[in-house]
């Protein structure tokens, strides 16, 4: 082994804790894009600033009993997106399907929500065996808004309509248009407000949405942070007042974490609007999701 392998290695490795891909059960990458931002930019510096934060917080889950430090998880690195997110999108699908077809979960970190597009269609023909689970502050099913049909506010119905999952849900709902509403209705979209949350609490809301997925043979989990109140995740990209807490939505995703789960993303952190609080509560998310993963591979 060189003196290069042994005293130099990349510094901003998601966890710190880097096995090679080939040993690894879980592949983390960032995906730097926000081209169709609507509000405020800067969630392209989100992946980073997760993975910063990620370096700086403890890494055993007391929720599942795993120490983050033992998990077979392998940092890729960064996409090299395009400003185009047709583009992007595209080189996201085959990234993922390079991962699966390695016998690994891909774990995207973000960037903003339009990705998730990339990340489902990376599943193939998989993806109409497949049951969504989006926590967002909106619906995200406009056909078009300004000017763009694939965008952040978009790409859920774009989701709907080209990817054709077997079913989409949606968590922590709380801004949305008369618009959305009535595609929901007429498509079987399933939404929980965060009001709804909030009132009926985490066990309640997870044995719900546990029970809608009892027929699906996969699950995909993605998280907008914009989930939160902006209390507890002030810095992205559409803060919406009236969210959920913390502890809720790590409750609810991490009851969702069983061995049908495919793949998930954390998303929409835009670093600038604070002083890390945010970027902390992503990192804990995604620590708390694979903890519970693997907690799950290896019984």
């Amino acid at each position: 082994m060189s003196h290069l392998d042994l005293f130099i290695s990349q510094s901003n490795v998601f966890s710190g804790t880097q096995k090679p891909f080939e040993n690894a059960r879980y592949v983390v990458f960032g995906v730097p894009f926000d081209v169709t931002s609507t509000y405020r930019t800067g969630a392209r510096f989100g992946p980073n600033a997760i993975r910063q934060a990620s370096l700086n917080i403890e890494t055993y889950s007391f929720r599942s009993g795993i120490d983050v430090e033992d998990l077979p998880l392998h940092d890729a690195g960064d996409l090299h997106v395009s400003t185009s997110p047709r583009k992007t999108v595209d080189m996201l699908k085959l990234v993922v399907a390079d991962v699966l077809a390695a016998g690994k979960m891909p774990v995207a970190i973000g960037g903003e929500h339009t990705i998730t597009l990339g990340m489902l269609k990376g599943l193939g023909d998989k993806a109409r065996e497949t049951a969504v689970v989006s926590f967002d502050a909106h619906l995200d099913l406009r056909r078009e808004y300004q000017g763009l049909t694939l965008s952040h506010t978009t790409f859920m119905r774009v989701i709907n309509e080209e990817v054709k999952p077997a079913k989409i849900m949606e968590v922590g709902t709380r801004a949305v248009c008369r618009e959305e509403l009535d595609y929901a209705k007429k498509t079987g979209i399933t939404f929980f407000t965060s009001q709804q949350v909030s009132n009926e609490g985490a066990e309640q809301v997870a044995q719900k949405l546990k029970e809608k997925l009892e027929p699906y043979e996969n699950v995909y989990l993605s998280v907008d942070m914009d989930v939160l109140d902006p209390a507890f995740a002030p810095a992205v990209q559409n803060p919406e007042a009236d969210g959920i807490d913390t502890h809720i939505l790590i409750d609810v995703v991490c009851a969702l974490c069983d061995n049908r789960v495919v793949g998930f993303d954390v998303l929409e952190i835009a670093p600038v609007y604070d002083m890390g609080i945010s970027a902390v509560a992503a990192a804990k998310v995604v620590f708390e999701m694979l903890c519970q993963l693997e907690k799950v591979a290896l019984k």
